[in-house]
């Protein structure tokens, strides 16, 4: 048994390692770290814990990056084993030793501070101890420090949704693999109802149900960050979970993808939706590692639950080899990188084999996206290239799912990709009805094993508190009227410092790109409402003419000036499709500035229809690119247009 173990790879040896140890790696302050959960008995209590000791960080992402396998799996051994259990393990010990030592607490609430997946342990224990500090000192605090430790008191944030706080309401959790029919359950049931909405992690998957209920014959509304197609006698609403309307009561109402909970950068959203959401009847639609939390959650929020279990509708395996060799592709096949320079790489490495291909990756635009499926579905491509953009809201059913690679790159470092990420790109292959069986490969060996074994592995569920909270206007607003300040970034710092020391049940979200925006932004003589908006307009600070540009319009905003829309001229020469892409992604932030900032910003119909064109522009060239390429090496011509074709040119 052992010799087969070291058989292995070492990143299977260090997952392995990992969940006999009960610890995942997780990213947190720049650095990748060891976050363990276990417990603690003491004083007759059983003490949860889910933290990154302090031995527990491996180093920064570029430390971290040229490690090869062997070396972070020794780091990690080093870094937590039995040894380092028993002296974490002793450092909360003593640290709740002095919180049972107080009396007029509840102890346990005090003690949930160690449960905390993305922080390290001393960290927590000062928490706790200031907890208990507070909490001796309490008839003593001044006035004006409890108002500001009221005003952003989380263990209250389900009670600041009125509406559905003062509701009855019913959860479904209808929880299942992809491929289970688990989102089709659901939308029968709001097709059916009265009054209804459709929460959804991505434009894409809005306009998908969008399109499903208008189908239905059913008065629906679109709304999103960036689009609006507002019904005047809409029952029904289809829209990214960040745009629910927590004052307008609903029948039925479907959150998608509920395991985003626990997302550092967007779980606060679906967090808001649980608490929020105003309906009689709430779905809560995901993957099976969620039930934990939403049981946790909902017990919080008010309300009964029912839970229903799916299993897949086709069956999934792994095939017996590798693929070697793009010689061995098949139409059908769906190809699986993790970067847009992959994809394209790989896009014309197939092309050469004379496949036609359709390629998708996170940078396009829903529109462009969506196209790109709709080809392969309608059999005009053979084969698609994609990132795991494909494993959320598009319809591709695959024959079989090739990984060209585990690994990718996090915004930190290279590695492994998690065990839920693989099950869900690999649910991709096999569809009920056209393809009984899904398969599922790497291109080459180390990559097969490494993804065979990420689908055997058991999902780590999600946490059961901890549950994510991103500020709101209105509590911003309270921050600054119970504290003096101003500034956005300091209200932004405030937030996430949580001065509320209560509950450890909700923490705040990861707010560091909003904060660098407030920098900025609070140079200018702006409204608070006005500078925490520009804060949260979805412009990539990583691309240089988005960022001037929405510099340039919060400063046009200052001046109380119009800031018309400049249409992008020209084209980007040999980057032609980066720079379509970056110019759809312009004209997107100016259409979400225009729903919230219509004085400022006139044209938003126009960013609505260039958005639109540049979107058919891009599909059109992946198209040309695609039979110049297969032209230039003697491929056939790509299959003629389908009768019935969905797709628009």
């Amino acid at each position: 048994m052992t010799d087969t173990i070291e058989a292995l790879p070492p990143e299977i040896q260090l997952d392995d390692y990992l969940a006999a140890h009960n610890a995942t790696i997780v990213t947190t302050e720049g650095s990748h770290a060891v976050s363990v959960h276990g417990e603690l008995e003491l004083n007759g209590q059983r003490i949860p814990y889910h933290l990154v000791p302090d031995e527990g960080f491996l180093g920064k992402s570029g430390k971290w990056r040229k490690l090869d396998a062997e070396a972070r799996l020794a780091l990690v051994k080093e870094r937590w084993n039995d040894a380092a259990r028993l002296k974490m393990e002793g450092q909360l010990a003593a640290c709740a030793r002095q919180v049972f030592e107080v009396q007029g607490v509840d102890h346990l609430r005090v003690l949930s501070a160690f449960l905390a997946k993305y922080e390290r342990a001393k960290a927590r224990c000062t928490i706790t101890l200031d907890r208990v500090a507070a909490a001796r000192s309490q008839q003593n605090v001044s006035q004006a420090v409890a108002k500001t430790r009221d005003a952003v008191n989380l263990s209250l944030y389900p009670e600041s949704f009125a509406t559905a706080y003062a509701m009855q309401r019913h959860f479904i959790a209808v929880l299942g693999p992809t491929n289970s029919g688990k989102t089709h359950a659901a939308m029968e049931h709001l097709q059916k109802a009265k009054s209804g909405v459709y929460l959804a992690p991505l434009r894409l998957l809005a306009l998908e149900n969008y399109t499903r209920l208008q189908q239905a014959g059913i008065a629906v509304s679109l709304i999103t960050g960036e689009q609006r197609k507002l019904h005047p006698d809409a029952t029904h609403v289809a829209s990214t979970v960040e745009m629910l309307n927590p004052e307008r009561q609903v029948e039925v109402a479907v959150i998608d993808e509920i395991q985003l909970l626990d997302d550092p950068d967007r779980g606060a959203a679906w967090t808001a939706a649980v608490c929020g959401v105003p309906a009689q009847t709430i779905y809560l639609v995901g993957a099976p590692e969620a039930l934990e939390a939403i049981e946790s959650l909902v017990a919080r929020v008010g309300g009964t639950l029912e839970v229903r279990t799916l299993e897949r509708k086709t069956a999934l395996q792994m095939d017996k080899a590798p693929l070697l060799s793009l010689k061995n592709l098949r139409p059908g096949d769906v190809l699986i990188a993790f970067s847009r320079r992959e994809v394209l790489n790989w896009r014309d490495k197939v092309i050469e084999q004379g496949l036609s291909v359709s390629a998708i990756y996170g940078n396009l635009s829903p529109e462009v996206r969506q196209s790109q499926a709709e080809r392969f579905v309608a059999g005009e491509t053979q084969v698609v290239v994609a990132t795991d953009a494909i494993g959320m809201g598009l319809n591709t059913p695959a024959r079989r799912i090739i990984f060209t690679t585990a690994s990718k790159w996090d915004g930190y470092a290279e590695g492994v990709i998690q065990a839920a990420l693989a099950k869900q790109i690999a649910g991709r292959a096999g569809r009920f009805g056209k393809h009984e069986t899904g398969f599922v490969a790497g291109f080459d060996g180390v990559t097969h094993k490494t993804i065979s074994a990420l689908l055997r592995q058991k999902p780590e569920p999600l946490p059961e508190s901890g549950f994510f909270v991103a500020p709101g206007l209105k509590y911003l607003e309270a921050i600054a009227e119970a504290t003096g300040e101003g500034k956005l970034k300091s209200l932004l710092s405030l937030f996430a410092r949580h001065i509320n020391v209560h509950d450890e049940f909700f923490l705040p979200a990861n707010l560091s790109e909003q904060m660098a925006k407030a920098e900025w932004l609070d140079a200018l003589p702006l409204s608070l409402a006005d500078r925490f908006t520009f804060s949260l307009c979805p412009v990539s600070t990583k691309i240089a003419m988005l960022e001037t540009a929405l510099h340039d319009w919060a400063e046009q905003r200052a001046r109380k000036r119009t800031a018309p829309l400049l249409r992008m001229v020209g084209s980007g020469g040999r980057n032609e499709l980066q720079y379509l892409e970056d110019s759809c992604k312009l004209y997107a932030a100016y259409a979400w500035l225009a729903y919230r900032m219509p004085d400022t910003f006139p044209d938003g119909e126009m960013a609505q229809l260039l958005m639109q064109s540049t979107s058919e522009r891009i599909d059109a060239l992946l198209q040309v690119q695609n039979s110049q390429k297969r032209k230039g090496r003697g491929g056939a011509e790509p299959a003629s247009r389908k009768p019935g074709s969905r797709h628009r040119r």
